[in-house]
């Protein structure tokens, strides 16, 4: 397993992290993505520590803390092997204190975390989404407060935009406290928004990605093709109104693509889909879920290997797409590319061989 700095920070990720939405599932979302108790949660730690996968990423919104509760479950007793990164912020009751990122809800969200997982401390702690209502200041005051006091070790959010990220940031510099180094977001080959703004974001302020649903909300696990129906026992079913939209076509297209590199290559669609994403910039740690043991051994079969720069380029062209604006123009048009920095290299070197 290869290992990277988590953006500018010092902390140390594997390229691969396991999602927890399985664990405890249930509901009308979570409960779709698999309901692992404690035993089999245990077993996939198992699995993923040998593999050398040490980070777990969990939310208190995902079945209500019950993903959280298992997952402590399953590290009990090997604490200090693994990396927790969770989140906060989402609703959790329909109160108003029950949802945001005011000085009441984080302290309140951070010491249940702590409760539900059973431990004293969070490696990474994110706010799950950006709250308008309650002035930055405040927020970075409370995470400054609670990195003080050990109960966290590292800072970040989760689907922000540029703007939102940069104000976050600049009020960090300004009153000196802690500065967000992960932003968990949606990127994938039918997916690739994020490259527009927060991938150049990353790179300028440090910033690394730890990517959510990095098979495009299960679209790109091989079982989804031109011409042919939606498979019966698809999640889609019950779940596609949850996810990101994405334009048939392009979803085809990329799908053809990935099925002629897997071919070259011996590998399966998902594995060929998550090997393209390590090599992108600011690509810190991908989160792969699984709903059982074989699962999560096929999604580990993404490292150790990778795809060669012409593959790359034939998946680059097949998922590519126009840019919204303002960002279109830098793509189309000289005048425009003249102002604007060298581009970004989207080829980064070869991963070592999995130890």
């Amino acid at each position: 397993m290869e290992y990277r700095q988590l953006g500018a920070s010092g902390l140390r990720v594997p390229v691969l992290s396991l999602g927890t939405g399985t664990f405890g599932g249930r509901g009308p979302l979570f409960g779709d993505w698999g309901d692992t108790d404690a035993q089999a949660a245990r077993r996939m730690v198992d699995i993923a520590l040998d593999a050398g996968i040490t980070m777990f990423d969990s939310a208190d919104v995902y079945s209500s803390g019950a993903s959280e509760e298992v997952l402590g479950q399953a590290v009990k007793g090997r604490r200090d092997q693994v990396l927790i990164s969770t989140k906060a912020g989402l609703p959790m009751g329909e109160g108003p204190g029950d949802y945001g990122t005011s000085r009441t809800r984080l302290i309140k969200a951070t010491e249940a975390a702590l409760r539900r997982l059973g431990t004293d401390y969070i490696d990474l702690f994110q706010l799950h989404a950006h709250d308008a209502a309650t002035p930055q200041e405040e927020v970075l005051a409370t995470l400054d407060q609670l990195v003080r006091e050990g109960k966290i070790r590292y800072t970040g959010v989760s689907n922000h935009s540029g703007w939102q990220l940069m104000k976050s940031l600049a009020t960090a510099d300004g009153h000196g406290y802690p500065r967000h180094v992960a932003h968990q977001v949606y990127y994938s080959l039918i997916g690739r928004d994020y490259e527009w703004e927060l991938m150049p974001l990353g790179l300028d302020q440090g910033v690394g990605a730890v990517v959510w649903s990095p098979l495009g909300w299960g679209r790109l696990t091989g079982r989804i093709r031109r011409g042919q129906p939606l498979p019966e026992q698809s999640r889609l079913h019950r779940t596609a109104s949850f996810g990101p939209p994405v334009d048939d076509e392009l979803l085809y297209r990329v799908v053809d693509a990935l099925d002629a590199v897997a071919e070259e290559t011996g590998r399966t669609v998902p594995q060929v889909a998550l090997n393209w994403l390590l090599r992108r910039p600011t690509v810190s740690s991908v989160i792969v879920g699984a709903r059982d043991e074989e699962q999560l051994r096929q999604n580990i079969g993404a490292v150790g290997w990778s795809l060669t720069p012409e593959q790359v380029a034939r998946l680059d062209e097949a998922s590519a797409k126009d840019a919204a604006y303002p960002y279109f123009p830098y793509q189309r048009q000289e005048g425009f590319a003249r102002l604007s920095p060298p581009p970004v290299t989207l080829d980064q070197p070869a991963p070592p061989e999995a130890a």
